[in-house]
């Protein structure tokens, strides 16, 4: 397993919940960690980027809601998610690469490692 993501549930909208993701392996020599969604009948959207040295970038919607972070010496990644919105409810991967570019606005994206995700439900 080179990424392992963990910590989705069902949450009532206006709450919070933190996603985790550890890398290991060849995964380790990452530059960039982000998160991902898709939800059903969509596309695989990314929602935030940071590189390893916690530098942090969000697209759309949740700016301002969405935190991610990374420690780097247990090598994990998190997103912080708060005020959530029933269009937030999606899978949620993450993945890694050892460049940042276009290819991660892709549909599909073009990131070499990816994690198995974790379902987010947010209801009204």
């Amino acid at each position: 397993v080179q990424l392992q993501a963990c910590g989705g549930g069902l949450v009532q909208a206006g709450g919070s919940l933190r996603l985790s993701c550890a890398a290991s392996g060849s995964a380790l020599g990452f530059n960039v960690m982000g998160w991902y969604r898709q939800a059903p009948g969509k596309s695989r959207e990314l929602v935030a980027a940071i590189t390893r040295g916690g530098t942090p970038s969000y697209v759309g919607s949740v700016k301002g809601r969405f935190t991610i972070s990374i420690d780097i010496s247990k090598y994990t990644m998190y997103l912080q998610m708060n005020s959530l919105k029933p269009e937030d409810t999606a899978v949620y991967y993450c993945a890694a690469d050892d460049l940042y570019g276009s290819s991660w606005h892709r549909a599909p994206p073009g990131v070499h490692y990816w994690g198995k995700g974790t379902q987010v439900t947010v209801s009204s």
